[in-house]
């Protein structure tokens, strides 16, 4: 326990034009940049530890960019590298930084990349000052879907299309929590927001514009709103989860950015208006890291698949069919570990727990943390310090939907989900009685 310090600050990382840009099957190359990709990071000290959270608009953050840039954040800083979270936003309309399907790896964009996340670790840190936090916790169920239907042949599919005859039910829940960790001077100037929401990404009729979409959005109405300070949106449990009411008409856009703008600002009302409920603000803030390391083991293809896989990549290139897409996409992930370590991490902040998963996690996952957690709240945030692609629960794993088809976007075996549940809430556990 002790006297909270906290700083925030926002590093511009946005691209040249000419960028693949990732998050769609086929590889599109940037023409324009619409707003800028930004990292996000907040620095809270006590007398006893200091900690930092950087969220980055990119579609996912891998090893091979955080390492570096916790690296770089510790030697500038100070801060322990273990005590440093690093996690994406997922806009699907950032720069290539995984290399999936057809759009490669930017290589050096993603050097550029883990400089800035390290350098906005310093930068807040620099901006740090007395402080007091507060938390609250809000909802907007009316903007989050689950994707995933069950059809009327058996079938299960991802996003069956606006009023589709076929689709019989939804097969899963949403988390239509708003969390809030709230920072702000004693005297009530706002230093950052840190918010939680589980949605997947927004977009709109934009595919070749680089944009933070949804997030960027909310980050600016927020700040808007507060009349200063950072806010930083921290994608939740929302791998099954989207924008997009199948039980509707599409929605119409009077412009390219719209649907972006409007869920950035409702989403960005609701946080705004729980900060301005807050009554306990506490000066005096417990500050604790853990983490855990359980072995992470993917899924080999089966007979057919591997047989599929000889036949398909045998011939000649095809990258427009999906088929062959995925074959090489199962070929490349073989040439990776079957097993490997995967960081799950916890941090204390005050009342407030907040566990941070490698990869794109199905909000059941994070709704049994939650659940399971000794906090009275706890956020989850999901694509943090490595990426695993999808990890779907065990029974989607059995109903076979899109986010379970084998590929590096696509690893989890059955028992991941069981796995990092107990390790999230063990290592919650741990700090609820620090």
């Amino acid at each position: 326990m002790g006297k909270l310090k906290a700083g925030a600050a926002v590093v511009d990382m946005s691209p040249e034009v000419g960028v693949s840009i990732a998050g769609y099957f086929n590889d599109r190359k940037a023409v324009d940049i619409h707003d800028p990709i930004n990292a996000r990071a907040l620095v809270l000290e006590n007398e006893d530890q200091s900690l930092a959270i950087v969220v980055a608009d990119l579609i996912a953050v891998t090893e091979e960019e955080t390492k570096p840039a916790k690296e770089r954040a510790a030697e500038l800083t100070g801060i322990p590298v273990e005590n440093i979270m690093m996690s994406a936003t997922h806009t699907h309309y950032g720069p290539s930084t995984v290399g999936i399907f057809n759009s490669p790896k930017e290589e050096a964009y993603c050097e550029m990349v883990a400089r800035k996340m390290g350098d906005a670790v310093r930068l807040a840190q620099n901006r740090a000052r007395a402080a007091v936090m507060g938390r609250a916790s809000g909802s907007v169920p009316e903007e989050v879907f689950n994707r995933d239907w069950l059809m009327k042949d058996g079938t299960v599919m991802m996003n069956p299309g606006f009023l589709n005859p076929d689709r019989v039910k939804c097969m899963g829940p949403t988390d239509p929590q708003v969390g809030v960790l709230a920072v702000r001077t004693a005297e009530g100037e706002p230093i950052a927001a840190l918010a939680n929401y589980a949605l997947h990404y927004v977009g709109g009729p934009y595919h070749d514009e680089i944009s933070a979409d949804y997030f960027g959005y909310f980050a600016r109405a927020l700040e808007r709103m507060l009349g200063g300070g950072v806010a930083i949106m921290a994608n939740g449990a929302c791998g099954n989860i989207n924008n997009c009411n199948w039980d509707r008409e599409a929605p119409a856009y009077p412009h390219p950015y719209y649907q972006a703008e409007r869920v950035g600002t409702v989403v960005a009302a609701e946080a705004y208006r729980r900060w301005n409920q807050i009554w306990d603000w506490s000066e005096d803030v417990a500050l604790g890291v853990a983490n855990g390391y359980p072995m992470f083991r993917r899924r080999e293809p089966d007979a057919a698949m591997n047989e599929e896989m000889e036949t398909l990549l045998s011939g000649p290139a095809d990258p427009d069919n999906y088929k062959w897409m995925y074959a090489r996409e199962r070929q490349a992930l073989m040439q990776t570990p079957l097993d490997q370590l995967a960081q799950i991490q916890a941090m204390r902040i005050g009342n407030l727990g907040l566990v941070a998963l490698p990869g794109e996690v199905f909000v059941e996952i994070g709704l049994a943390i939650k659940e399971q957690s000794p906090f009275p709240q706890t956020m989850v945030a999901e694509l943090a310090n490595q990426s695993f692609g999808y990890i779907p629960t065990d029974k989607a794993l059995a109903e076979g939907s899109y986010e379970t088809w084998l590929a590096r976007s696509s690893q989890a075996s059955a028992g991941t989900e069981g796995q990092w549940v107990k390790a999230a809430v063990e290592l919650l556990g741990g700090l609820s009685k620090v």
